[in-house]
């Protein structure tokens, strides 16, 4: 089974340049976590699955430590989010940063980190 938490929108402060860090921008984040043998498909217990609360909170948590690399905050969700829950088999981050500073018009940039 997958569970999707799909574009949680963060203000934050990652950037390597150090006025990315401190002007901030939007960001995007959408998790993908596969579980096993998930009993909550029958029994309607959270107790057995994982609850959707606690990853947002791992996802805010890490978005809010500064960062000069989107590849360092996207390693540290993935990092926690396989510890929060015995029955996580693997965990895949989409990180997204809305007009990043290129040199030209450009929508997003996005990374995507996977264990």
């Amino acid at each position: 089974m997958q569970i999707v938490l799909e574009r949680m929108h963060f203000y934050a402060y990652h950037g390597f340049f150090e006025q990315e860090r401190i002007i901030g921008n939007d960001f995007y984040v959408t998790v993908t976590i596969d579980l096993q043998e998930v009993t909550a498909l029958q029994s309607d217990n959270l107790n057995d699955t994982l609850n959707y609360q606690q990853v947002y909170d791992v996802v805010k948590d890490e978005m809010q430590k500064t960062s000069k690399l989107l590849e360092t905050v996207a390693q540290r969700i993935v990092t926690r989010l396989k510890t929060i829950h015995p029955k996580v088999t693997h965990v895949r981050v989409q990180l997204s940063k809305k007009n990043p500073p290129l040199g030209g018009q450009i929508d997003a940039v996005t990374l995507v980190v996977e264990e």
